[in-house]
């Protein structure tokens, strides 16, 4: 394996045709440059240099090799950049994964923006999940940071639940239904329309929130269709096909023919939960949870 340093030394006296300059940019004295170019040359097995007394000229062999050598020492600059970006948290790789509806929050995409602003050698991987899946992903190393709705049914030993917001449910309505003319709507008043979910078994945060919520009230919920995007649910509103309860932000959705309307129930709300490991945290999370922080306003 070559030398790094021989071929800086190459380098060097290549660009001066030179061993008494070449000696003085190295801060070498000038019988060891050309010991080290001499051991340089019969590792290659050619010369790279026809030498004078009074000149220095590259050899054929040497102005072929030169461009080679210089990109394996800009390799290895570049190489040891990225080794001090990676040990201080400053690039390779962070997945984070995020229930759907999330990805509508001003929370999300801010964050996501100021993160690849600060951190642009970073390759942030955003993987879209169901959020009863999220735990189990964040544990075994798939995803680094979670995003979830889902509140954990116990005490997590493995996973860090912090709570970063709560965010508002509002109903999603069909623009002829009778419900839409008015300011705010009750929960006994949608539980007489057919109620819009995501499937059964998608385990999704926002139907557990949102069942919770009727399970208190005594109300039934009488399912309606269901769709596996929060966008897919708001189409199925439009379509007449029932009512939905979505996160406030969903209101950036201006689908024709849906209106939002606040919940008359000031308990109706869901979370906006991170989840990361409990042990291990790399420093790109350490960093992701900051720029959290600075996104809130706050310490996370």
């Amino acid at each position: 394996m070559l030398d790094l340093r021989k071929l800086r030394y190459f380098l060097t006296v290549a660009e001066e045709l030179h061993f008494g300059r070449a000696a003085l940019r190295l801060h070498l004295a000038q019988p060891p440059l050309t010991r080290q170019i001499s051991a340089l040359e019969a590792e290659l097995g050619f010369r790279l240099f026809d030498r004078t007394s009074r000149t220095v000229t590259l050899t054929p062999q040497g102005r072929h090799f030169l461009p080679y050598a210089r990109a394996v020492l800009d390799q290895a600059s570049l190489t040891e950049v990225i080794a001090s970006k990676l040990a201080a948290g400053e690039a390779g790789q962070l997945v984070l994964g995020y229930a759907s509806s999330i990805a509508l929050s001003d929370l999300f995409s801010q964050t996501i923006q100021a993160f690849a602003q600060r951190y642009p050698e970073v390759q942030l991987t955003l993987v879209e999940s169901a959020s009863s899946s999220l735990y189990s992903k964040v544990v075994d190393g798939r995803v680094d940071v979670g995003l979830s709705r889902l509140q954990p049914e116990r005490e997590q030993t493995d996973v860090q639940v912090l709570s970063l917001m709560e965010e508002p449910l509002v109903a999603a309505l069909a623009c002829d239904n009778p419900l839409a003319s008015q300011e705010d709507v009750t929960l006994p008043q949608l539980a007489t329309y057919p109620l819009i979910l995501f499937p059964a078994d998608y385990g999704s945060g926002l139907n557990e929130s949102i069942r919770h919520l009727y399970r208190q009230h005594d109300l039934p919920v009488h399912p309606g269709p269901s769709g596996r995007q929060i966008t897919s649910i708001i189409a199925l509103v439009a379509a007449g096909q029932g009512v939905a309860l979505v996160p406030e932000c969903t209101r950036t959705l201006a689908k024709k023919g849906v209106v939002y309307r606040p919940l008359n129930e000031p308990e109706a709300c869901v979370h906006l939960l991170m989840l990361t490991r409990t042990q291990g945290r790399s420093l790109l999370v350490e960093a992701f949870m900051g720029v959290v922080g600075e996104v809130l306003g706050r310490g996370v």
